[in-house]
Protein backbone atom coordinates (compact mmCIF):
# COMPACT_ATOMS: atom_id res chain seq x y z
CA UNK A 1 0.00 0.00 0.00
CA UNK A 2 1.44 3.43 -0.94
CA UNK A 3 2.50 5.70 1.91
CA UNK A 4 0.29 8.81 2.17
CA UNK A 5 1.96 12.12 1.46
CA UNK A 6 1.01 15.72 0.89
CA UNK A 7 2.40 18.59 -1.15
CA UNK A 8 2.30 22.21 -0.06
CA UNK A 9 3.50 25.73 -0.68
CA UNK A 10 6.79 26.74 0.93
CA UNK A 11 6.48 27.36 4.67
CA UNK A 12 8.73 29.63 6.72
CA UNK A 13 8.18 27.09 9.51
CA UNK A 14 10.36 24.52 7.73
CA UNK A 15 13.72 26.08 8.71
CA UNK A 16 12.42 26.41 12.28
CA UNK A 17 11.41 22.75 12.34
CA UNK A 18 14.84 21.84 10.99
CA UNK A 19 16.46 23.79 13.86
CA UNK A 20 14.26 22.05 16.44
CA UNK A 21 15.03 18.56 15.15
CA UNK A 22 18.72 19.35 14.54
CA UNK A 23 18.98 20.44 18.16
CA UNK A 24 17.58 17.08 19.29
CA UNK A 25 19.97 15.20 17.04
CA UNK A 26 22.94 17.24 18.27
CA UNK A 27 22.04 16.16 21.78
CA UNK A 28 21.84 12.51 20.76
CA UNK A 29 24.91 12.36 18.51
CA UNK A 30 27.09 14.56 20.75
CA UNK A 31 30.81 14.61 19.89
CA UNK A 32 30.32 12.15 17.02
CA UNK A 33 28.54 14.89 15.05
CA UNK A 34 30.82 16.99 12.84
CA UNK A 35 28.13 18.91 10.90
CA UNK A 36 24.39 18.93 10.35
CA UNK A 37 22.65 20.29 7.26
CA UNK A 38 19.11 21.08 6.21
CA UNK A 39 18.80 19.48 2.77
CA UNK A 40 15.98 18.58 0.43
CA UNK A 41 13.28 20.83 -0.94
CA UNK A 42 12.23 22.24 2.43
CA UNK A 43 15.69 23.84 2.66
CA UNK A 44 15.09 25.92 -0.48
CA UNK A 45 13.21 29.17 0.29
CA UNK A 46 10.16 29.59 -1.91
CA UNK A 47 10.08 26.00 -3.20
CA UNK A 48 6.79 24.12 -2.86
CA UNK A 49 7.40 20.60 -1.59
CA UNK A 50 6.32 17.62 0.40
CA UNK A 51 6.43 19.02 3.95
CA UNK A 52 9.10 16.54 5.06
CA UNK A 53 12.20 18.00 6.70
CA UNK A 54 15.35 16.36 5.33
CA UNK A 55 18.29 16.46 7.73
CA UNK A 56 21.83 15.37 6.99
CA UNK A 57 23.98 14.71 10.06
CA UNK A 58 27.65 14.09 9.26
CA UNK A 59 29.43 11.92 11.80
CA UNK A 60 32.95 10.77 12.58
CA UNK A 61 31.83 7.18 13.17
CA UNK A 62 28.86 5.51 11.49
CA UNK A 63 29.42 2.57 13.86
CA UNK A 64 28.57 4.86 16.79
CA UNK A 65 25.30 5.70 15.02
CA UNK A 66 24.60 1.96 14.74
CA UNK A 67 25.20 1.60 18.49
CA UNK A 68 22.83 4.51 19.15
CA UNK A 69 20.05 3.14 16.93
CA UNK A 70 18.03 1.40 19.70
CA UNK A 71 18.00 4.67 21.65
CA UNK A 72 16.94 6.65 18.56
CA UNK A 73 14.11 4.18 17.98
CA UNK A 74 12.90 4.74 21.55
CA UNK A 75 12.98 8.49 20.81
CA UNK A 76 10.54 8.04 17.91
CA UNK A 77 12.80 7.45 14.91
CA UNK A 78 12.35 4.47 12.61
CA UNK A 79 15.66 2.93 11.53
CA UNK A 80 15.97 1.76 7.91
CA UNK A 81 19.69 0.93 7.85
CA UNK A 82 21.49 1.90 4.66
CA UNK A 83 18.18 1.81 2.74
CA UNK A 84 19.82 1.34 -0.64
CA UNK A 85 22.75 3.73 -0.25
CA UNK A 86 25.94 2.11 1.10
CA UNK A 87 27.48 3.94 4.03
CA UNK A 88 24.34 5.87 4.92
CA UNK A 89 22.06 5.35 7.90
CA UNK A 90 18.49 6.40 7.17
CA UNK A 91 15.93 7.24 9.85
CA UNK A 92 12.42 8.64 9.60
CA UNK A 93 9.88 10.21 11.90
CA UNK A 94 6.14 10.14 11.30
CA UNK A 95 3.22 11.96 12.88
CA UNK A 96 -0.43 10.96 12.41
CA UNK A 97 0.48 8.56 9.61
CA UNK A 98 2.49 11.12 7.63
CA UNK A 99 6.25 11.38 7.29
CA UNK A 100 7.61 14.51 8.97
CA UNK A 101 11.40 13.97 8.89
CA UNK A 102 14.00 12.07 6.90
CA UNK A 103 17.38 11.76 8.60
CA UNK A 104 20.21 10.86 6.21
CA UNK A 105 23.26 10.21 8.35
CA UNK A 106 26.63 9.91 6.60
CA UNK A 107 30.22 9.46 7.72
CA UNK A 108 32.67 12.29 7.03
CA UNK A 109 33.89 12.20 3.43
CA UNK A 110 30.93 10.31 1.94
CA UNK A 111 30.26 11.65 -1.61
CA UNK A 112 26.50 11.91 -1.08
CA UNK A 113 27.07 14.70 1.44
CA UNK A 114 28.29 16.97 -1.34
CA UNK A 115 25.63 15.77 -3.80
CA UNK A 116 22.73 16.62 -1.48
CA UNK A 117 24.16 19.95 -0.35
CA UNK A 118 25.15 21.04 -3.86
CA UNK A 119 21.68 20.36 -5.27
CA UNK A 120 19.88 22.40 -2.61
CA UNK A 121 22.34 25.28 -2.56
CA UNK A 122 22.28 25.47 -6.36
CA UNK A 123 18.49 25.81 -6.31
CA UNK A 124 18.76 28.50 -3.62
CA UNK A 125 21.09 30.49 -5.89
CA UNK A 126 19.33 29.88 -9.24
CA UNK A 127 15.72 31.09 -9.46
CA UNK A 128 15.07 29.79 -12.98
CA UNK A 129 16.04 26.22 -12.06
CA UNK A 130 14.18 26.44 -8.75
CA UNK A 131 10.99 27.43 -10.57
CA UNK A 132 11.54 24.72 -13.18
CA UNK A 133 12.03 22.10 -10.45
CA UNK A 134 8.89 23.29 -8.70
CA UNK A 135 6.92 22.83 -11.95
CA UNK A 136 8.33 19.29 -12.25
CA UNK A 137 7.34 18.55 -8.65
CA UNK A 138 3.83 19.95 -9.08
CA UNK A 139 3.28 17.87 -12.22
CA UNK A 140 4.66 14.76 -10.50
CA UNK A 141 2.26 15.27 -7.59
CA UNK A 142 -0.69 15.88 -9.93
CA UNK A 143 0.09 12.63 -11.77
CA UNK A 144 0.79 10.63 -8.58
CA UNK A 145 -1.28 12.10 -5.72
CA UNK A 146 -1.44 8.84 -3.77
CA UNK A 147 1.75 7.22 -4.98
CA UNK A 148 5.00 8.46 -3.44
CA UNK A 149 7.07 6.05 -5.53
CA UNK A 150 5.54 7.36 -8.76
CA UNK A 151 6.11 10.93 -7.59
CA UNK A 152 9.78 10.21 -6.86
CA UNK A 153 10.26 8.34 -10.15
CA UNK A 154 8.74 11.16 -12.18
CA UNK A 155 11.14 13.74 -10.67
CA UNK A 156 14.22 11.54 -10.95
CA UNK A 157 15.21 12.37 -14.56
CA UNK A 158 15.21 16.11 -13.90
CA UNK A 159 17.20 15.65 -10.69
CA UNK A 160 19.79 13.44 -12.39
CA UNK A 161 20.17 16.04 -15.14
CA UNK A 162 20.77 18.89 -12.68
CA UNK A 163 22.99 17.08 -10.14
CA UNK A 164 26.28 17.24 -12.08
CA UNK A 165 25.65 20.90 -12.93
CA UNK A 166 24.96 21.66 -9.27
CA UNK A 167 28.01 19.73 -8.06
CA UNK A 168 30.29 21.55 -10.52
CA UNK A 169 28.84 24.90 -9.41
CA UNK A 170 29.19 23.95 -5.72
CA UNK A 171 32.83 22.95 -6.11
CA UNK A 172 33.59 26.30 -7.70
CA UNK A 173 31.91 28.08 -4.78
CA UNK A 174 33.97 26.30 -2.12
CA UNK A 175 37.33 26.36 -3.89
Amino acid sequence: MPRPYTFSEYSPDWPLEFEREASRLKGYLKENLTAIYHIGSTSVPGLAAKPVIDIQPVVSSIEQVDELTPFLEREGYKAWGEYGLPGRRFFTKDRNGYRTHNIRCYPVGHPDIERHRAFCLYLCAHDVERKEYEAVKRAAFAHNPGNIDGYMDEKNGWIKHLEPIAIDWFRKQVS
